[in-house]
């Protein structure tokens, strides 16, 4: 029996995020067992969501929990909840865990954290979201593994969603 070699993923483009950021609370070096850097907690004051199939509004009260590993590498764990507009899942929510990894040279980093411009093409920033729903006709959302990257900006983080198909 001739094996038909499994196919590469694809991805799907699924929708770009503005996500609006205030300034960042530095929460010190985490101690305990679990130690492993110094905690910051960027709170998301808004944003918005645009894409083939999901438009709508991040809506504020979510917050990025990164743990800084290193003068070039951070750990984020963003938590948010999006609105979603139009009519066919107006009204809908959709919560988001949104787990990533962003790493640059030391230089571009300090600059990221003083709230300085950095060429996106100079940082890593890859992410993995998950999402949670709660109406059938958005159950693929949980159905399907999705990568995303990002910018980050003075004031903002902009993300592109990708379904891996």
């Amino acid at each position: 029996m001739t094996m038909t070699p499994l196919p590469a993923p694809r991805l799907e483009h699924i929708a770009d995020l503005t996500v609006q950021v205030a300034a960042p609370i530095e929460a010190g070096q985490v101690a305990g067992l679990n130690s492993r850097g110094r905690r910051r907690i960027i709170p998301i004051t808004g944003g918005s969501i645009k894409g083939p199939r999901l438009h709508g509004r991040v809506l504020p009260g979510g917050a990025d929990f990164q743990l800084v590993v290193s003068g070039t590498t951070t750990d984020l764990d963003a938590r948010y909840l999006i609105a979603l507009e139009g009519s066919e899942f107006g009204g809908e929510h959709i919560f988001v865990q949104n787990h990533a990894l962003r790493r640059g040279t030391a230089d571009d980093i300090a600059k990221l954290v003083r709230g300085e411009p950095v060429d996106p093409a100079a940082i890593y920033f890859r992410c993995v979201p998950a999402f949670e729903v709660s109406s059938p006709a958005l159950a693929w959302l949980t159905e399907s593994l999705f990568l995303g990257t990002g910018a980050r900006y003075p004031d903002r983080v902009e993300m592109s969603f990708f379904r891996v198909a």
